[in-house]
């Protein structure tokens, strides 16, 4: 389930090849590891992507992912991918909440949001000090953490989900079986069965 979830959205090897601030990696582009889809790589991945969206804006950021992804041996694609969380839509509200918590680790005031977002740009972010590294610092870490931890317990409930249901396919089902199972595990079964009609 979790591999199938992440290949139908996972972008294709082509198209990471094909963008030019990561043409510097050449051949390490094609290892085949970083290209599989497994709960290690793939909570790599999440750690790798998750800690570089809070470092300079793109596309430092896709690099950084991807030397990340090289490093660790993570899936490449979804480490690149994540750093996008940061875009220029989402760019005001994450960094006022790196800000944020970077002026409360600090002790210091701080802007409101509007004031924030009326102070802020890329190109002025290094003015913010403190407070703003600080912050991204702290939630870059906290995010890969995170994500990690996250991914690995997902997938795991996601194959003893699968084993599960596995067990029990060729059963009948009866009342004895109702009885047996708590009430949630048999209901995923009957989704199941229906899903496989």
């Amino acid at each position: 389930m979790p591999k199938k979830f992440f290949q139908r959205y996972m972008p294709h090897p082509g198209k990471i090849r094909e963008i030019k601030s990561l043409e510097f990696l050449g051949e390490k582009l094609h290892a085949p590891n970083l290209w599989h889809l497994n709960r290690r790589s793939v909570s790599l991945a999440f750690a790798c992507g998750l800690w570089a969206m809070y470092t300079p804006p793109l596309p430092w950021q896709m690099v950084i992912a991807a030397i990340l992804a090289i490093y660790f041996n993570a899936n490449l694609p979804i480490s690149v991918a994540l750093v996008w969380i940061t875009n220029p839509l989402t760019w005001v509200p994450l960094y006022y909440l790196a800000y944020k918590v970077g002026a409360l680790a600090l002790g210091q005031d701080s802007f409101d949001f509007t004031e924030f977002s009326e102070l802020f740009s890329i190109e002025k972010a290094w003015e913010l000090g403190a407070p703003l590294l600080l912050g991204c610092f702290i939630l870059m870490n906290v995010g890969a953490a995170f994500g990690y931890a996250s991914i690995r317990l997902l997938w795991r409930r996601s194959v003893l989900h699968q084993w599960e249901l596995r067990k029990y396919r060729k059963r009948p089902l009866s009342t004895a079986l109702m009885v047996a199972e708590n009430h949630r595990s048999y209901m995923r079964l009957l989704a199941h069965r229906a899903k496989s009609r």
